[in-house]
């Protein structure tokens, strides 16, 4: 089997939940390191042996906090990975962290352990937002974190939330203004929004606190695009900048469509396999999923072949995303025809006209005031 493929490895445990998150992460008084391990290899040795031959590209150990890991862990797990798949020369191994103390002075361990590209869940540098989003770190731990992680590694990424309750386009803009020069190479900021079955979306429900009105968050929006791209770190993807060279390659392996491979409790993965295009879901329970690899090898829930319909709607809701939009060469390759005998000709039309959509004789891209509203643009373009 040929081809690139990337690994994504979920750790689900984090030491408190954030009000806003509806990730799988879960909150445990303790976590039996050697035992999750062993796990965490055994899984990847199924789909190894499912995938072997392939060029690595790209590892994200995501979470949950993966920061709370063992290094020992993440260097079993690279080296195991590498049995299984040749490593690209420029493998990128990214960890998420938080940016507490405690965790900023693991950052070394982890380089040695084969990181070599760290993400830090900031959130804000404001002290009282901070509190609100129910963050574990304040703002000076924050900085601290971030001047950590630009000394340990050549590439490191933060992420901020905007559109938070009576924020306004001058305090953001001031924000930025810190954030920017703290900033490398790559910066994610994504609005805030209230997910079903979060502890925010009781609250919210109740009228405890109030998210911006939709101008206001049109305004965040552009102020946000607009001010980065004269930085030089324009959106390659909605909530995603970077400087050209320095996006995060495992993303855009999800946002265009490529293999990955998924272990640990919930990861989801898409691969080839048998001719067909494969969609796997691992069991997302914590202790539901150590024990189903303990007995079989795998916690696998489903994993199903993708119709062509599917492929298509993935691809499109992933690749409009990005600011390079989708090739015309991937929507033959992936649907066996041409953008135009694909989509509906008319909602085509219309989107292109509007404004929302851009065709050429090489892709298919949302424009900024589609990517602004691509929840809508889909809907219409998928009905």
């Amino acid at each position: 089997m040929s081809g690139e493929i990337a690994l994504y490895v979920h750790w689900p445990f984090c030491k408190s939940k954030c009000p806003y998150c509806d990730f799988n992460s879960h909150v445990r008084a303790g976590v039996e390191d050697v035992r999750w391990r062993t796990a965490l290899l055994r899984e990847l040795d199924h789909y190894g042996a499912r995938t072997r031959g392939r060029r690595l590209v790209s590892v994200f150990f995501g979470g949950g906090t993966p920061s709370l890991m063992a290094p020992a862990t993440v260097a079993a797990l690279l080296e195991r990975a590498a049995f299984h798949w040749q490593a690209a020369p420029d493998l990128e191994v990214t960890l998420e962290a938080n940016p507490t103390s405690v965790e900023s002075s693991r950052l070394a361990d982890f380089r040695a352990a084969g990181v070599n590209r760290v993400s830090l869940g900031v959130q804000a540098l404001d002290d009282r937002a901070l509190k609100f989003l129910g963050r574990g770190h304040d703002a000076a731990e924050a900085r601290a974190a971030v001047a950590a992680a630009a000394r340990t590694f050549a590439r490191y990424s933060f992420d901020l939330i905007y559109a938070r309750p009576g924020q306004s386009v001058a305090a953001w803009r001031r924000e930025l203004d810190e954030a920017l020069p703290m900033a490398g190479d790559h910066l994610s900021l994504y609005q805030l929004t209230i997910e079903a079955g979060t502890a925010f979306a009781t609250s919210h429900a109740r009228g405890e606190f109030a998210l911006p009105d939709d101008d206001l968050a049109g305004a965040l929006y552009e102020a946000t695009q607009d001010r980065l791209a004269r930085e030089g770190l324009p959106a390659y993807e909605i909530s995603n900048h970077a400087r050209p060279g320095q996006e995060c390659r495992h993303n855009l392996v999800y946002w265009r469509s490529g293999d990955y491979v998924g272990v640990g409790p919930g990861a989801h993965g898409r691969f080839s396999a048998g001719g067909a295009r494969c969609a796997a879901r691992q069991r997302r329970a914590p202790e539901t999923w150590l024990a189903a690899v303990e007995r079989d090898g795998d916690a696998t829930e489903e994993i199903t072949p993708l119709g062509a319909r599917e492929r298509l709607e993935e691809m499109l809701m992933m690749g409009l995303r990005l600011g390079e939009g989708i090739s015309r060469a991937r929507f033959r390759a992936e649907t066996g025809a041409d953008v135009d005998e694909v989509l509906d000709c008319a909602a085509l039309a219309a989107l292109i006209d509007g404004g929302f959509l851009a065709l050429d004789d090489a892709r298919l891209a949302a424009t900024a005031a589609g990517r602004q509203r691509l929840n809508a643009v889909l809907a219409r373009l998928l009905a």
